[in-house]
């Protein structure tokens, strides 16, 4: 059975920082990209970051150099910190899984598997 498990979320001062972990099982995580996303009340679910199996990593414009993708292929995790935390950032994040070797995953690319989602809340 696949799992993808979010963790981490919470409330958090704007300017603060967050480290969300997402927990893998149920599949080979070395052959899976992993991607965290987020939505916001009323808006489309965007993807924040992505590493490829091979440790590629995409940021979306909006979050680049305040966040940080990781991966431990030993634990089946992948991690984002996110520091420099504003209220805009305040939304629900995913976990997700792509069966996709060596490319960075794309905004808009079709995700295997998806966690269900941790709340971050940023108050000003």
């Amino acid at each position: 059975q696949v799992q993808l498990v979010e963790s981490g979320g919470g409330l958090v001062q704007a300017g603060g920082s967050l480290r969300l972990s997402c927990a893998a099982s149920g599949f080979i995580f070395d052959n899976y990209a992993m991607g965290w996303y987020r939505q916001a009340p009323g808006k489309e679910r965007d993807m924040v970051a992505g590493i490829s199996t091979i440790g590629g990593t995409t940021y979306a414009d909006f979050v680049k150099g305040r966040c940080t993708i990781s991966r431990d292929s030993a634990k089946n995790t992948v991690i984002l910190e996110m520091n420099s935390l504003k209220p805009e950032d305040t939304a629900v994040y995913y976990c997700a899984a792509k069966r996709l070797f060596f490319r960075p995953l794309k905004p808009g690319d079709d995700m295997d598997y998806w966690g269900k989602g941790t709340l971050v809340t940023v108050s000003s």
